[in-house]
């Protein structure tokens, strides 16, 4: 697997340099430069880096017109990745930056939780006043202090 996941890093790297660098942009987007200049030019930058069936790809991507998809394709590449390793990404929102011991300790109760492994991206955020707010895809799992004193409220208006 660990080609499946350097082929998602190099594609990610061409996509990036696309976006970052103008003159990368301009000379891939370009009708003035052939196909073939193109090709080349792809083969020269990434053939020490990549093997070379996955630098064909990126060429035909480019031969067809579509660099500027480079970005999406891998962002779907990565998905596609996750999904055959059973892996999940979620966002993990504590009072304060965790240390690494706490860190683990967090991925490795997701991982039960959720029977999956879990790459979590962790971020402080001192409104939720402590406890834990986890995200994982399109579902939101709040446990936070200021959560739990706004349900307290609710309870207590509707008990007048």
């Amino acid at each position: 697997m660990a080609d499946v996941e350097r082929y998602g890093q190099v594609i990610e790297a061409v996509a990036g340099a696309v976006q970052a660098d103008e003159r990368i942009a301009v000379a891939l987007e370009s009708p003035r430069v052939s196909k073939a200049a193109k090709a080349a030019l792809l083969e020269r930058a990434l053939g020490d880096l990549a093997p070379a069936e996955f630098v064909r790809f990126l060429q035909a991507v480019v031969r067809r017109g579509r660099q500027g998809l480079l970005g999406e394709i891998a962002q779907q590449y990565h998905a596609l990745v996750d999904a055959k390793l059973n892996r999940v990404h979620a966002g993990v929102t504590l009072l304060e930056e965790p240390d690494a011991r706490l860190e683990q300790q967090v991925v490795e109760r997701l991982s039960r939780a959720i029977g999956k492994e879990v790459r979590a991206h962790f971020r402080a955020d001192r409104g939720i006043l402590g406890g834990v707010v986890v995200r994982v895809g399109d579902r939101i799992y709040d446990g936070s202090v200021r959560r739990k004193l706004v349900i307290l409220r609710r309870k207590l208006l509707v008990g007048e």
